[in-house]
């Protein structure tokens, strides 16, 4: 008799595994947003495929009147140089000083509690402070982002570098490598993966801090959209940048998933 526990599913029907519950969330959307438009034709609340088709169409295919740009693409552009800027940034600097933290114990012992303090810092807390002493502009909306996610970024690569197997490096050492040696010929590479993975980890969280910023001060973006449409009950606007949001998310972490299998092939899962 065949456990559960070792009974895997072919690629096809994996496939569809995986779409049956998005397909279960559609039927129910759509049939609970035909019963309450059969109620009331003005509902706004559940609206009809057909109305946010036309509200897509709006935003990303016809030039704003009084722009002159198309509002969908502005909006995703401006998030997107956002994130991306506040993501490239926070990854660099969590690598550096995780390196910083598992290589040199003084370091570590300077560095870890206050790490570990900013770390419990809610981050949302700290946008009122940003955007009096940095303003409104881009520069406080890419600071939440990274200190939202950096300090933890950093704690999770550390943690990486202390589960290193001290015989590893007690033989790069008898082999007469150097501190940098260490650093750069066995942390760095045996890190990286580590890098991606927190980078995939953290994605939600980076969009949480990026669209709170937008929608407080900011005049594009796709979080500012979102709340500005909201005073009119636009859920036909909303829903759609919403699932966009939802797409560049996705689409980012398939991304560096595949930068990890690609790049670094040997750390992948049963290798």
């Amino acid at each position: 008799m065949r456990r559960l526990i070792n009974q895997r599913p072919a690629r096809g029907e994996g496939f569809a595994l995986g779409a049956l519950p998005f397909v279960a969330l559609l039927v129910v959307y759509v049939i609970a947003s035909k019963l309450r438009l059969a109620e009331n034709g003005a509902d706004k609340l559940l609206p009809s495929f057909g109305s946010m088709a036309q509200a897509f169409s709006d935003y990303a295919l016809t030039a704003d009147p009084r722009s002159g740009r198309y509002l969908f693409w502005a909006d995703t552009w401006a998030s997107l140089r956002r994130i991306g800027l506040a993501l490239a940034l926070s990854a660099s600097l969590s690598l550096v000083i995780a390196l910083a933290i598992g290589a040199i114990p003084r370091v570590r012992a300077l560095l870890s509690p206050l790490l570990s303090t900013v770390a419990m810092i809610p981050p949302l807390a700290m946008l009122p402070i940003l955007f009096i002493v940095l303003g409104l502009e881009e520069t406080a909306k890419v600071s939440l982002i990274i200190i939202g996610i950096l300090p933890l970024m950093a704690r999770d690569l550390a943690l990486r570098i202390a589960e290193l197997p001290e015989e590893m490096l007690v033989k790069a050492q008898t082999l007469g490598a150097s501190t940098w040696q260490l650093v750069t010929r066995v942390m760095l590479p045996q890190t990286l993966p580590r890098l991606i993975d927190s980078l995939r980890l953290n994605m939600g969280s980076a969009w949480l801090f990026l669209i709170a910023a937008e929608a407080i001060a900011s005049t594009e973006g796709l979080g500012y959209r979102i709340f500005l449409v909201r005073r009119y009950l636009a859920m036909d606007v909303i829903l759609p940048y919403v699932a966009w949001i939802t797409l560049l998310a996705v689409g980012t972490d398939l991304l560096l998933r595949l930068l990890r299998a690609r790049a670094f092939n040997w750390a992948e899962p049963g290798r």
